[in-house]
């Protein structure tokens, strides 16, 4: 990594986890492949951000912790990449047991809980599917018809509420990370 960790990816260790590494690798990494209109590509920097948005708009009584949970329901990409949905499946249990490592270790990095419950999950993925659609329809080609097929009516937020715009590599970096850092001073704030 560029801060200088070694990562070891089968048994990743959240002493080798940095949060300027993620953002990095995450600003770096394009979403939908890369096959979005715009002169960069959206980023999973730039998702990871937008999903918390979505989420935080869909819950407006989202704790610290959850929102930071949100924020990195990607995280391992930074290190593994965006593989779409289908490709992943094909792959298999062998790469999700190394995506939950990274996942696990990633949340034990930042003193989240290893596994979410099964109700932040269900969260998670409502606002992720959410920003699917919007980013299907706006920027990889979908129509409204075809996205509602691979991914239902999103219901709760308006694409008005959002940016979907995407950015430059050092813009996306740094959304990320100023979200982060809000979300880790808002903890902070929490737990007095």
């Amino acid at each position: 990594m560029l801060s200088g960790r070694r990562l070891d990816l089968i048994d990743p260790s959240p002493l080798d986890i940095e949060i300027s590494d993620i953002a990095h690798g995450l600003a770096r990494v394009a979403r939908w492949n890369g096959q979005t209109i715009g002169r960069h590509a959206f980023s999973v920097a730039q998702h990871a951000v937008l999903v918390e948005e979505i989420a935080t708009r869909i819950n407006l009584t989202l704790d610290p912790a959850t929102r930071m949970l949100v924020l990195l329901h990607d995280a391992p990409e930074y290190v593994i990449g965006d593989m779409i949905s289908p490709f992943k499946a094909v792959l298999g249990g062998h790469y999700k047991e190394i995506e939950a490592r990274l996942q696990s270790a990633i949340h034990l990095r930042f003193s989240l809980p290893s596994v979410p419950s099964a109700a932040t999950k269900a969260m998670i993925k409502r606002a992720d599917t959410i920003a699917a659609y919007f980013e299907a329809t706006r920027l990889a080609g979908f129509s409204e018809s075809e996205a509602r097929l691979y991914f239902g009516t999103p219901r709760g937020v308006s694409p008005d509420m959002l940016s979907i715009e995407p950015l430059a590599t050092e813009d996306a970096q740094t959304l990320f990370l100023e979200r982060f850092a809000v979300a880790e001073a808002a903890r902070r704030a929490e737990a007095g």
